[in-house]
């Protein structure tokens, strides 16, 4: 069973910037395939924001290309989250994704989530 600890997040301006920070920990880190960022606002699906495959690029919704980046430290098993120009559309609940491949079956891994909130 992996576990994930989330840090980082909190309240800022529009405009502002948040940093989100996943660790993972378990048997099954060395099979991750895949780290990355979904968010749910209230009332609505959860939806992806950032994903980084071990090796392929990034992947981004489309609503924060230019102002989010992902990155990812396999040494650490870490993947991090920079929000940039945070705008009222962007507060949700941030849960980290991990995905473990093992023997061709995959596991999906959800962080516990943390708020990321837009407010002037």
């Amino acid at each position: 069973q992996e576990q994930l600890v989330e840090s980082g997040g909190g309240l800022v301006q529009p405009g502002g910037s948040l940093t989100l920070s996943c660790a993972a920990s378990g048997n099954g880190v060395r099979n991750i395939y895949i780290m990355g960022w979904y968010r749910q606002a209230t009332g609505k699906q959860r939806e992806l924001v950032a994903e980084k495959p071990q090796i392929a690029r990034p992947k981004y919704a489309d609503s924060v290309k230019d102002r989010f980046t992902i990155s990812r430290d396999n040494t650490k098993n870490l993947v991090t989250l920079h929000m940039n120009n945070l705008k009222p559309e962007d507060p949700a609940v941030y849960y980290c994704h991990v995905g473990v491949r093992v023997l061709g079956d995959e596991h999906d891994y959800w962080g516990q989530g943390t708020h990321g909130n837009v407010s002037s």
